[in-house]
């Protein structure tokens, strides 16, 4: 005996088509999401140290040589060899003596030893004394309740409360009790929290910390500043077209011209 499906059950052609065509399009797409399908190319640019510069050092520590310096050099024993150039945007400055040479990222020693090297076969006795004339591209950042946001050039032995205090704290939304600094790094960030206020109040300088080059500080908004910025985004939508109704109603009932009332 034969037993004949259903024609609510019976599959259709076109149902198994999508259904074939359906599967590997989900399977496809759970696939986008896992954290081992993220692109190689992708892989290959995202930040593996530091803030992200290619060069990168303390240069409180010991100067380091980035884009945009001044390299200033002198052979101590033979005075004829000297010059300065500025380094170029691949990392380059012309030596005479030896042509284009990469000098990005080293610090003052470890150019000496370089340039002396390059010089090894022109003389016997070589002592090269070299100078770095910061270009300017030392940064830090000031983000929040502040006058003057943005990037800010780093000059050196600065703290915390004084970049806060240059930028210039809002007075009346500015958090001077949450103020953070943020180092930023992919493996090991570095994020501190400070009350700036205990300088002023107590004279504890505890968390007065220390800025390095690509330091974040982010002056928070207030409780009643964040207060009113949600009650601001939540009012703006509403009241925007409103008043662009009741605009566009007393545009027509005066006539077509704003300002002239009509006179009964």
């Amino acid at each position: 005996m034969t037993h004949r499906m259903s024609p609510i059950f019976r599959p259709t052609r076109l149902v198994l088509a999508l259904w074939v065509g359906l599967v590997p399009s989900l399977f496809a797409l759970a696939g986008c999401g896992s954290p081992g399908a993220v692109d190689k190319r992708i892989l290959q640019h995202l930040n593996r140290e530091g803030f992200g510069k290619r060069y990168h050092g303390d240069a409180q520590e010991e100067n380091y040589v980035t884009i945009g310096d001044t390299i200033q050099y002198i052979d101590l024993r033979n005075p004829k060899v000297r010059g300065s150039g500025e380094v170029d945007i691949d990392g380059t400055i012309l030596f005479d003596q030896a042509g284009a040479v990469f000098v990005a990222g080293m610090t003052r020693a470890e150019l000496e030893t370089f340039l002396t090297q390059k010089l090894s076969p022109y003389y016997t006795d070589t002592a090269i004394q070299v100078a770095i004339k910061t270009g300017g591209t030392r940064s830090y950042y000031v983000w929040g309740e502040v006058a003057s946001p943005g990037r800010k050039r780093f000059i050196g032995d600065m703290t915390l409360f004084e970049a806060v205090i240059a930028a210039g704290p809002q007075e009346h939304t500015a958090n001077l009790g949450r103020v953070k600094l943020i180092r930023a790094d992919p493996t090991d960030p570095l994020v501190i929290t400070a009350d700036v206020t205990q300088l002023w109040r107590s004279g504890d300088s505890t968390y007065n910390v220390r800025l390095k080059e690509y330091d974040i500080v982010y002056v928070p908004p207030t409780l009643l500043k964040q207060f009113a910025d949600v009650v601001s985004a939540a009012v703006v939508p509403i009241v925007a077209p409103l008043r662009s109704i009741l605009s566009t109603v007393f545009y027509i009932n005066n006539g077509g011209r704003f300002g002239n009332r009509r006179r009964f």
